[in-house]
């Protein structure tokens, strides 16, 4: 029976040995300097083979003898592997196909979306089961938030869609030209996910198809000098021919205007 806390009579045999302990070896060692800890565990451990030595005072033996005769006979070898702790628990599996387990997130086959399903966890894999079947295995994440997806567990379209990656996307734009990858560049970089800018970087790309490439190099060198990216502007651009009409580089040199507010770059020096 496990002891109780704050109960050291719980527990009397473990209280009487760490009293002996401190009686037998802190006591002896307690003037002592050590100017290592391996110093130090060589001074304990000679006191330690002294006290397993000594005999006891109301019974025959001693603790040495005693090892010998009822503990070491019954000694087994150690085990080839270390005993790994591991924790179960039960999750429900959400609509996208991943449970949460402390803190992160872990797929299983999409088609037990809303099933239960068992979780078998030690310090270094996650083991997920359904109706005692295992159906999903991964290496346990220590990032809260972290969400760890096996490819084979999503749906075909989702597979289909994993394919299109940003790399993907600016393959296609160089096709056109230089100039036309800036545009898909800005939008892929102004949104909180590439995947959420495809869209617009697709219909980008069916722009360069349906007109000229040299159009659609011109659109977008003046998509990149007006600072309009956006897939409304590329098609306003090319809609109202402004791609044919030269274009007006700002001059940057101009002086700021005349006002008692502005102070200008001398102020600061």
């Amino acid at each position: 029976m496990p002891a109780r806390p704050y109960r050291p009579r719980d527990k009397a045999k473990v209280e009487s040995g760490v009293q002996i302990a401190q009686r037998w070896i802190l006591a002896v060692l307690r003037h002592r300097r050590f100017y290592s800890v391996a110093e130090a565990n060589e001074a304990v451990r000679e006191l330690l083979v002294t006290l397993h030595q000594r005999p006891f005072r109301k019974r025959d033996g001693s603790r040495a003898s005693l090892f010998a005769d009822l503990d070491k006979p019954a000694l087994r070898p150690l085990p080839d592997e270390p005993f790994a702790l591991s924790q179960w628990s039960q999750a429900r599996v959400n609509i996208d196909y991943h449970i949460a387990f402390d803190g992160s997130f872990y797929s299983v086959p999409y088609n037990l979306v809303h099933e239960l399903v068992e979780v078998h966890s030690t310090a270094t894999t996650v083991e997920i089961l359904h109706q005692g079947t295992r159906v999903a295995s991964h290496r346990r994440s220590r990032t809260r938030g972290q969400a760890m997806t096996t490819h084979e567990h999503r749906p075909h379209s989702h597979q289909a869609h994993l394919e299109w990656t940003p790399s993907r996307i600016l393959q296609l734009g160089e096709k056109s030209g230089p100039f036309t990858v800036k545009p898909l560049e800005r939008i892929l970089a102004d949104e909180p996910h590439p995947e959420a800018g495809y869209r617009a970087c697709l219909g980008v790309i069916r722009l360069a198809k349906q007109d000229s490439a040299t159009r659609m190099e011109a659109a977008a060198e003046r998509a990149l000098l007006t600072g309009a990216c956006r897939l409304r502007s590329v098609e306003s651009i090319l809609r109202n021919s402004l791609d044919r009409l030269p274009m007006e580089v700002p001059d940057q040199s101009a002086p700021p205007p005349e006002h008692d507010n502005i102070r200008g770059a001398e102020y600061f020096e």
